[in-house]
């Protein structure tokens, strides 16, 4: 067999397996935003024959012939290569899973997220705790396949950002709760930043429309996606001109569905940015969660919360909601930038994000460790939170049902947050200094010049490069805490007057 042809079988033969992740994330999204909830059984069993069959297609040895000749095949180094290379360690790691674990996976998650979403609107854990269970013993059995005898947590974080490992972790969080934690405190002890700029009123309709007119300013393309209501917001890829977001808002507070779309685009230009030519192939994802959660915090944070980019929104937003008419940049900056303990992860400040993410983390450890149970989840989860950010949830809603991830079986998730924030403040400052005048062109509304050095250093590569080879390709440096600690001193310093040693800095 020719190179081409070997090559081509192989792709062809992964383009299957691509479809039918993509069919199931239709499947996913529906659930999420329109489906009946009569319909959760059904769709369950659906998603589960849909994961069985997949599970099949990846480990057939038809899959496996073909990319071993196309290996033999290929130029070393080249895309080519890497497209195969990658394949091979998605197939060798679906090998060590077990079909019928597979499919009971796929239905638990089903099952989880129907029962997380009825529990958290009804504040009751009891409700959710018996799936919730079934799925932390599902993927124990599943860490346990692929773990060869290592870390089960470990197991779990490569899932979502290879090579990530717990006792990497666990300096990288104490570095972060060593300097935030004491800015925490110390500004608690400042005057309180008025945040009646970004409260109010806002009817739903115009929330909607303004956020939807940033996304497309920011570059995100509605003829290859939409923007629909949920739960828990989220970003999701059919394929090919096909990226959808969604979102939730306030009435009362123009900050969670405005930022919450912009940090969905942000996950959408990413996947926007995938090269077309290699759609349903082994290289058409995002490296790694942490560089895809680099993406949208950037969007989120870097731009949508600075001065020059509100020196060109004031307006738009003044006329969306013409009650914010005599409203100055100067006045919305703080109300943007604030530095308190809250309770949600989702709408917590930059400064305290990462804490939200360390409460997770330490959870999850112990979790897999098996030191704690299910059972113990809600008031561990108080408790963690009392020591980490001093306070504590009052209803379980806020608490530790907050968040979906545990409903979808996305265990070793949460850290690629903090991972994302890290290799975004690099990404960024690198940005700044390559562009030149990126404020200038941010206070014009023209977000072209950033996305364009995202589409050339970032999204254009795929899955080629991990996250930490991307991130030293394009500033020069390992991937370090300080860009985003920098960044978070300085705004506390700016808005609340107070400031934090760095060392290394």
């Amino acid at each position: 067999m020719s190179t081409f042809n070997a090559y081509t079988e192989f792709l062809r033969l992964w383009g299957t397996v691509d479809d039918l992740e993509h069919g199931s994330a239709v499947l996913q999204w529906d659930q999420e935003t329109y489906m009946p909830s009569q319909g959760a059984a059904a769709r369950g069993k659906i998603l589960a024959t849909l994961a069985g069959i997949h599970h099949d297609k990846m480990v057939a040895a038809e899959l496996s012939d073909a990319i071993a000749a196309a290996q033999e095949e290929v130029a070393p180094d080249s895309v080519e290569a890497a497209q195969v290379r990658t394949a091979k360690i998605e197939v060798e790691r679906e090998l060590k899973i077990p079909a019928k674990l597979a499919m009971d996976l796929a239905e638990a998650e089903s099952a989880g997220l129907v029962a997380w979403q009825q529990a958290r609107a009804e504040a009751d854990f009891s409700s959710f705790q018996t799936e919730l269970e079934l799925l932390v013993q599902l993927n124990r059995d599943k860490a346990a396949a692929l773990a060869d005898g290592g870390s089960a947590y470990d197991a779990m974080l490569n899932l979502y950002e290879a090579g990530t490992t717990e006792a990497e972790l666990v300096p990288m969080f104490a570095e972060l709760r060593n300097v935030l934690a004491p800015l925490m405190r110390e500004v608690a002890e400042q005057a309180p930043v008025d945040e009646s700029p970004a409260q109010g009123y806002f009817d739903p309709a115009a929330q909607q429309q303004f956020c939807k007119m940033i996304a497309a300013k920011m570059g995100y393309d509605f003829d290859g996606g939409r923007l629909d209501k949920t739960t828990h917001p989220f970003c999701t890829t059919f394929g090919h001109g096909d990226i959808r977001i969604t979102w939730r808002w306030q009435e009362s507070d123009i900050r969670p569905a405005m930022y919450g779309v912009m940090h969905e685009a942000g996950h959408g230009l990413y996947e926007q940015g995938l090269p077309a030519g290699w759609a349903r192939s082994p290289l058409w994802k995002a490296s790694g969660l942490g560089m895809h959660e680099s993406q949208s915090r950037m969007w989120e944070n870097m731009v949508g919360r600075s001065e020059p980019f509100w020196q060109w929104a004031m307006p738009h937003f003044q006329k969306a909601f013409p009650e914010k008419a005599g409203l100055r940049v100067a006045q919305m900056f703080p109300a943007l930038n604030t530095c308190k303990p809250s309770l949600i992860r989702v709408e917590a400040d930059e400064a305290t994000y990462n804490l939200h993410v360390a409460v997770r983390f330490e959870i999850e450890r112990q979790l897999f460790a098996g030191s704690v149970t299910v059972r113990d989840l809600p008031e561990l989860w108080d408790q963690t939170y009392q020591d980490l950010l001093g306070v504590r949830a009052q209803s379980v809603s806020d608490g530790v049902l907050q968040d979906i991830h545990w409903a979808m079986g996305a265990f070793g998730y949460f850290p690629t947050y903090s991972i994302g924030n890290l290799v975004c403040a690099q990404l960024f400052e690198q940005a700044s200094a390559d562009l030149g005048d990126l404020d200038g062109s941010l206070a014009r509304g023209d977000f072209q010049p950033l996305l364009q050095w995202l589409r050339t250093h970032v999204h254009q590569h795929g899955r080629r490069f991990s996250t930490k080879e991307l991130v030293e390709k394009a500033t020069g440096k390992p991937l370090s805490a300080l860009p985003l600690l920098r960044h978070l001193t300085s705004l506390a310093e700016r808005v609340y007057g107070v400031s934090a040693s760095l060392q290394g800095s």
